[in-house]
């Protein structure tokens, strides 16, 4: 590994973002062991309820410290670590006593809700790689999509086995290998739920209720109401005894044998267990599954189908109709649950290949949206659902559904096309008050910075994120209410810890897609001195342009006394290469580095701004970390 020590060129003066940096990284290590001592018993159960039933809920539990592990690789505490492992454990433990855990994965639910619970996983990867229980469950998670692992004996899976009799499915796996397709929308680890019943639906039926409803031919009154985005459609009410029957038994009878978009999200599963143990059979499925996909897309007229019937067949078991799925076309969502698993397994792919051809699969999704849409008042608006009518819900293409594709490719194609739409030109540069519950709101308004069109945004995003962590910390102090009156959100919507801000302006890459997406960034830092992840303690970064080969870095040692020895690494998993490092302060000395990993030292008080050469995706990916050199 190369190391480089610049030229001293004397103490710098300490840029403000830099100490804000710093302080953001100290306030939250401060916060996080004050929320667990408030919401956790001694073993690390939640304060709350002795009962839970139906398959919701586990997700909630583990979102809620989700973020921990990766703000640690990030530069957070080991103690922050440590809980998140304990905290984990806790989780896995009080859901498994509830029911819906089952070999420490959800034993049945869709992958909008694998997905937000699987990423506290995915950043134990990026945390420390080397523990080998985290190893095991990786290959263990990815066994229950890959015909492995499955306990065929277990009681609770009775009504899975009497389906399998009547269906004549051979084994009780979520995979069909020969059709390369997962075999239900309901899924986990013990195998495709394929009859549904009133139990595992009664905790969140209110929630259903805001929502369009699944089918339009259900022999059920409904009310034009509006959506919680002010569209407005017809919703049921699942509260009522008889609604709920009617629509619950619809979904067993039209869905719950297939195959739908959102199960591409498992990808990131499979990907998981690849980045530690490189075995091409897990790259293998990952492919296979992709491409299957995009087999059905091209069979249905560039349209990504919905649903995939227990034969393979598109609209098999929904009277040939190819919308009307779960979380498809229709119901609930619309476009959002069809475009992020795709675009997420297209992620995935190129991260294993380095082909970009597979980021047409979503990008051709959003081109044909836009030639079926229709322009008033000299706004292009695109249809988000499709029903029995037809397309319908038209409405301006948000640019974050391009976003994620543009920071892959670097295409200029790309960028052309996530700046046609009008919040990208107007309220997309703002930096919004609080965090979503992905804490991913402010892709906009760093793009406009790494754009030239907001030149404070570092100052802004550091100061929102802190007024936050801020926000949350008085939450807590005042939450006076009663645990068993709490609802399964209750704790994420106060966690302090916030990893936006950071992941942008020190890794030049945006957060993660929620439900369900690995990490994609331009690099990750490692201290040598403490041997761990991370930036090391008083040191701040800030990457200001990305380019396809390049990226433009700014590293500040802010201690006065000590010096700094750190490890750059050129992507999330090393699945890029530094080419060369420029100097930009000192006539643009150019250092030849040809490696994933550069080893770099920094006096006490100094800046450094460096131009960072790149090749991109040309590396095998894996969660190994450069320390110990």
């Amino acid at each position: 590994m190369k190391t480089i020590e610049f030229a001293d060129k004397g103490p710098s003066e300490i840029p403000d973002w830099a100490i804000r940096q710093r302080y953001l990284i100290d306030t939250m290590n401060q916060a996080a062991p004050i929320y667990q001592q408030r919401y956790t018993n001694d073993d690390g159960t939640f304060v709350w309820r002795e009962n839970w039933p139906g398959m919701d809920g586990s997700d909630d539990g583990y979102e809620s410290y989700h973020n921990w592990p990766l703000f640690y690789a990030l530069g957070g505490s080991e103690h922050v670590h440590e809980q998140s492992r304990f905290l984990w454990n806790s989780v896995t433990k009080q859901f498994t006593d509830y029911g819906q855990i089952y070999r420490e994965f959800d034993g049945y639910y869709d992958w909008m809700h694998h997905g937000e619970s699987s990423l506290y996983i995915y950043y134990f990867g990026l945390a420390n790689p080397s523990v080998n229980q985290d190893r095991a469950r990786a290959i263990r998670f990815a066994g229950f999509y890959m015909n492995e692992n499955l306990a065929l004996s277990h009681p609770e899976l009775s009504h899975s086995v009497e389906n399998k009799k009547n269906l004549n499915h051979p084994t009780l796996s979520n995979w069909d290998p020969s059709k390369k397709m997962i075999r239900s929308p309901i899924n986990g680890s013990k195998g495709p739920r394929f009859i549904n019943t009133k139990e595992d639906w009664c905790t969140h039926r209110w929630i259903l209720s805001k929502y369009i409803t699944p089918y339009q031919d259900l022999d059920i009154p409904t009310t034009l109401l509006p959506m919680p985005d002010g569209e407005m459609v017809y919703k049921a009410d699942w509260n009522n005894d008889k609604v709920f029957e009617t629509i619950l038994e619809a979904l067993n009878q039209r869905t719950m044998m297939c195959d739908v978009p959102l199960n591409l999200t498992a990808t990131s599963l499979i990907t998981n267990a690849y980045l530690y143990t490189n075995e091409s059979k897990y790259k293998s499925w990952v492919l296979d599954y992709v491409e299957a996909w995009s087999d059905k897309i091209k069979l249905n007229g560039g349209i990504c189908p919905d649903n995939i019937g227990p034969n393979g067949i598109i609209g098999e078991t929904m009277n040939g109709k190819w919308w009307g799925g779960y979380y498809g076309w229709r119901w609930p969502h619309g476009l959002n649950t069809i475009i992020e698993p795709l675009t997420i397994a297209a992620m995935n792919a190129v991260l294993l290949t380095g082909d970009y051809n597979y980021l047409d699969i979503p990008r051709g999704q959003l081109l044909k949206l836009m030639d079926l849409g229709r322009t008033e008042n000299g706004q292009l608006l695109v249809p988000h659902r499709y029903t029995d009518e037809g397309w319908t819900s038209f409405k301006p293409l948000a640019p974050k559904y391009i976003a994620h594709i543009w920071y892959m490719s670097m295409n200029q194609k790309d960028y052309e096309l996530m700046n046609q739409f009008p919040d990208s030109k107007s309220t997309w540069h703002q930096v919004q008050p609080g965090r979503g519950k992905g804490d991913d709101i402010h892709f906009g308004p760093w793009f406009c910075y790494i754009d030239k069109r907001n030149p404070n945004y570092p100052n802004l995003i550091l100061q929102e994120q802190l007024s936050e962590v801020f926000r949350r910390m008085e939450k807590i102090r005042n939450d006076t209410g009663d645990p068993e009156e709490w609802d399964v959100h209750h704790w994420q919507n106060v966690n302090p810890i916030h990893t936006e801000g950071l992941l942008q302006l020190t890794c030049g890459g945006p957060q993660v897609i929620y439900h369900g997406g690995l990490l994609h960034v331009r690099l990750r830092f490692f201290d040598l001195t403490q041997n761990r992840p991370g930036l090391p303690c008083d040191v701040a970064a800030l990457v200001s342009d990305l380019e396809s080969s390049s990226t433009t870095l700014e590293l500040v040692n802010t201690s006065s006394v000590v010096e700094k020895t750190l490890i750059m690494q050129a992507g999330a998993f090393g699945e890029h290469k530094f080419t060369d490092i420029q100097d930009l302060d000192l006539s643009n000395n150019t250092y030849s580095v040809n490696s994933k990993e550069v080893k770099i030292i920094l006096k006490p008080g100094r800046t450094v701004r460096l131009k960072l050469g790149y090749k991109r995706y040309c590396n095998n990916p894996s969660y190994d970390q450069p320390l110990n050199c």
